[in-house]
């Protein structure tokens, strides 16, 4: 039945109760929402009543009741537009018109009128009147006119092409707007629009609002608008990409929603929808992430990649590749933790052991490793085998192994491999309180070991067992070196792999010890090299076991001039030679005495070794002055003056991997105390702001962690930097000016600014015997107010004095009178010798003083300048003559000018190409001189 029309009222209706029906509506829907529904049938009859309100004319019939209820009507939107953001009682006015215009629609449907009606010419002025807000001046106006269109967008049925054009391009507009909450609006009105987008219809050049919302995703600097694209944002193969990247985004409630929303098994029902790489990088991205929130959210998605699969942990890890996957083990732990009911549908029976498979082998190993940590030892004895079945399940996966390999079965090879060394990996968890399994497992490894064709990545795990086994370290490294001489001696028996005696599940015999093969036979020269690579790996794996000094296991020294020296020495194997430096840097590592006698030839390999040997040198360098006596290390090599020279240089290195492993190798250095030399953490500062180092990620990783907390960890710290304040900032500005339109360089003071919070004492951790030195930053401020009085450059004498304002001052019984007097003292010579010019600059100048003059009242009362000038400090008298000695030209003044001469030599620290220590031989040469340091 179709509802009556009301009947037709007069025109005095719309003067005498229009005005007094439309008002109150309004009024009652900005208090509460549950009057919403009353109000919008109350209204849809008062539009109704103005509709049958109309005038004859010679023109036509003129629709004067539609106009004056859509004109009171725009007027009562109005007086909402101008409303900031956050106003509860226009927020519910929005809300109500936005279901009106939806109500109205819905009627008109109902009634099946599809021809020009009353509520499609009001729906239309409407938008009309907003559209034409929507580049207002007035921000809260935009913001307003943005919330009601988006919030009428799914209530405004078909409109005509025309008004879809401007409705679209006004809401691109407003997605590059200013103001943070109106392109908030935009990124929901256009995911609104582009449900009903046919990309085949967009005209050439002309972007789709998809790729709009992931630029917003991308590119928007606020976190918000990142959000709101993200909500909308369809999940696709072409978005996916996009949306597994904000889980580095720097919002954390952003990340955290990643894993809520896009990534939940609601959103996605299937994780296999993801390639493999992709779950590798979310599961990496949510467990190592810093938030809580966020680890606890990405645990969340893993818990229902568990519930796809059905509980089932073999299906959960198949959506990894657990031979390759560095977070498999990670996801299944968070799984462990998060889920610890699905301890209990683990069940290591003896079918399951009979049938292994990576993902099985890997489940065992984790789930055992997991009992452990837990101290459950009751459930790891129930699930867990005995020490001689898992050695004799051990040797059934060998044995296939060793046939594969005969096969040439490359990617049986690889599985097989895999499992033998999962279950190695669990034998070092178990008891060997039963000395049959215990001699079964030792004889098992040691067979292993003694094969040369052993897959490489089964060396240390076999090693492992070995030292778990073993009667401490001299019994291991006994049988190490029997097992490298029978290798070795007996390489001229060599079998293949699948021809062992252990396929038939019995030790193979070990071989005669017979002369090795005669090396003048190329093929014969090659076999040995590689036997030899073969030893020094398990000789490397051995000395990473172990501790004891190679004085206590002289067993041991019969490898080095026979194996080891020979190896370092060997100038046509370069993998040999390689794996030589590496062990014998391994054993410098327990030996003080090789290691002083082997210091020079690590130190000349930094100039001589390929970029890949030389990562590892490095390595070997900081080790070994991180764990030997510096003076005893270098004492044959250089002066101990020499050491900060050497580290500098290493800095230096142009191949990236090379001066990040050395950047660790510095920082460690530097926080045991071992290094407090200015100079190289000045290196350390202008390598971590040099554009140069922008695409060195491991480096720059390194310092953003180390120059805050060695700047905290302590007030010496702190004054170091302090130390080297002004002279590391000289050299950015000549840095920043070089470097001008090169995005990578960060604004000059923004960097100042982090070098001002590395120096705040109120940051500085707190423990026993540790106190704060609270003056530190007072100290800045007079180092900073003698750079303004000397400095010329505007910019730089403006990025200067705006540090001012970010400084924590001490108490005035915290610090001396005659440093804030020194401070007062600057801040007058500034603005009679060298005045600051641009507004801001002197304006922080004077807060500055301000702040001083209220901080310390009793220091500058009565402060005069020419009756102090007579105060017999050395430091007053030192300030004064500084100040006199300023004097101003068209050129640098004059203690600019020679603070720049001393600094140039820094600079080729963060210069590629250029070098400011020499080779290391160069240091070894000068150290044993008295030549002064070379000039620039």
């Amino acid at each position: 039945m179709v509802n009556a029309r009301p009947r037709a009222a007069t025109a005095s209706y719309l003067i005498d109760t229009l005005p007094q029906v439309l008002p109150p509506i309004f009024e009652q829907a900005q208090h509460t929402t549950a009057n919403h529904r009353k109000n919008l049938v109350a209204l849809r009859k008062v539009q109704e009543t103005c509709a049958t309100i109309t005038e004859k004319t010679s023109k036509g019939t003129k629709l004067v009741g539609e106009k004056a209820f859509n004109t009171l009507f725009v007027d009562m939107v109005n007086r909402v537009l101008a409303v900031k953001k956050g106003v509860s009682v226009a927020d519910r006015v929005v809300k109500f018109v936005a279901q009106y215009v939806s109500y109205v629609t819905e009627q008109d449907a109902k009634e099946g009128v599809e021809e020009d009606t009353a509520s499609t010419r009001f729906v239309g002025k409407l938008l009309k009147h907003l559209l034409s807000g929507m580049e207002a001046k007035d921000k809260n106006v935009r913001f307003r006119v943005t919330l009601m269109i988006v919030s009428m967008i799914n209530g405004l049925g078909e409109i005509d092409d025309d008004m879809y054009v401007v409705l679209r391009r006004s809401l691109l507009d407003r997605a590059r707007d200013k103001e943070t909450a109106v392109r908030v609006q935009a990124a929901l009105g256009l995911a609104k629009l582009q449900s009903g987008e046919d990309e085949d219809d967009l005209e050439e050049g002309e972007v789709s609002l998809s790729e709009v919302l992931l630029d917003m995703l991308r590119y928007d600097p606020a976190a918000e608008v990142r959000r709101a694209a993200l909500y909308n944002l369809p999940r696709t193969p072409a978005t996916l990409p996009h949306i597994l990247a904000r889980t580095r985004d720097v919002d954390p409630i952003l990340r955290r929603t990643v894993y809520h929303g896009s990534l939940s098994a609601a959103a996605l029902p299937d994780a296999r929808i993801l390639s493999i790489a992709q779950r590798e990088q979310v599961v990496r991205n949510g467990l190592g992430d810093r938030e809580g929130s966020v680890r606890k959210a990405a645990a969340g998605m893993l818990g229902g990649w568990v519930d796809q699969a059905e509980g089932d942990l073999i299906q959960f890890l198949s959506r990894f590749d657990v031979m390759t996957s560095e977070v498999a083990e990670e996801a299944l732990l968070s799984v462990f933790v998060s889920r610890p009911e699905v301890l209990d549908l683990v069940e290591l029976d003896e079918e399951y052991w009979a049938s292994l498979t990576p993902e099985k082998a890997f489940l065992a190993r984790v789930y055992g490793e997991h009992l452990r940590a837990a101290n459950d030892d009751t459930r790891f004895e129930e699930s867990m085998p005995v020490v001689t079945a898992l050695a004799f399940r051990t040797q059934d996966e060998y044995n296939k192994l060793v046939g594969a390999a005969a096969e040439e079965e490359s990617g049986d090879v690889d599985e097989r491999a895999f499992i033998v060394g999962e279950l190695l990996k669990l034998a070092v968890h178990l008891d060997y309180a039963d000395e049959t399994g215990r001699r079964k497992m030792f004889q098992l490894t040691r067979e292993m070991i003694s094969q040369a064709n052993l897959p490489e990545a089964l060396v240390p795990r076999c090693l492992d067992v070995l030292t778990k086994i073993s009667d401490g370290e001299r019994d291991l490294i006994r049988v190490i070196v029997d097992v490298i001489t029978e290798l070795r001696e007996g390489d001229g028996d060599e079998e293949p792999m699948g021809s062992q005696a252990s396929v038939l599940g019995t030790p193979a015999p070990r071989k005669a010890m017979t002369p090795r093969t005669d090396l003048d036979d190329p093929e014969a020269k090659i076999k040995a090299a590689l036997i030899d690579l073969r030893c020094l790996l398990i000789c490397i794996s051995l000395l990473e076991r172990v501790n004891s000094p190679l004085q206590d296991n002289s067993v041991f020294h019969g490898l080095l001039p026979d194996l080891i020296i020979p190896a370092v020495r060997n100038k046509e194997e370069p993998a040999l030679r390689d794996q030589g430096l590496v062990c014998l840097g391994l054993c410098c590592m327990i030996d003080s005495k090789m290691a002083a006698n082997s210091f020079g030839l690590f130190i000349q390999q930094l100039s001589a070794a390929d970029d890949e040997l030389k990562i590892k040198v490095v390595h070997i360098v900081f080790d070994l002055l991180m764990v030997q006596d510096i003076n005893d290390l270098v004492s044959k090599t250089m002066s101990v003056d020499k050491v900060v020279e050497l580290v500098r240089h290493t800095l230096s290195q142009d191949e990236p991997h090379v001066q990040a492993a050395a950047c660790e190798g510095v920082a460690k250095l530097m926080l045991a105390g071992m290094i407090s030399d200015e100079s190289v953490l000045q290196s350390l500062v202008l390598l971590y702001f040099s554009p140069e180092t922008a695409d060195n990620q491991a480096l720059r990783q390194c310092l953003t962690y180390f120059l805050p907390v060695y700047c905290y960890s302590s007030p010496d710290n702190q004054r170091r930097m302090l130390n080297i304040f002004i002279e590391t900032f000289d050299l950015l500005a000549q840095l920043a000016e070089e470097m001008e339109g090169e995005q990578d360089m960060l604004p000059l003071a923004q960097m100042g600014l982090m070098m001002v919070d590395w120096l705040d004492p109120h940051k500085v951790v707190e423990r026993d015997g540790v106190t704060a030195d609270l003056g530190v930053q007072l100290d800045l401020a007079i180092e900073v107010l003698k750079t303004i009085l000397t400095e010329s450059s505007k910019d730089i004498r403006k990025a200067l004095v705006s540090f001012l304002s970010k400084l924590n001052l001490p108490e005035p019984d915290e610090t001396e009178e005659w440093r804030v007097r020194s401070a007062a003292l600057l801040i007058t010579s500034i603005r009679s010798k060298c005045p600051l010019t641009d507004a801001a600059s002197k304006n922080a100048l004077n807060k500055f003083d301000g702040v001083l003059l209220k901080k310390y009242p009793a220091e500058l009362e009565g402060f005069n300048e020419d009756l102090w000038r007579s105060e017999e400090r050395e430091e007053v008298r030192e300030l004064y003559g500084f100040i006199d000695d300023v004097w101003v030209s068209d050129s640098l003044p004059l203690v600019r000018a020679e603070s720049l001469a001393r600094n140039e030599t820094a600079m080729l620290a963060v210069r590629p190409g250029l070098r400011d220590d020499g080779t290391p031989e160069d240091l070894v040469k000068r150290s044993r001189t008295d030549r002064t340091t070379r000039q620039s």
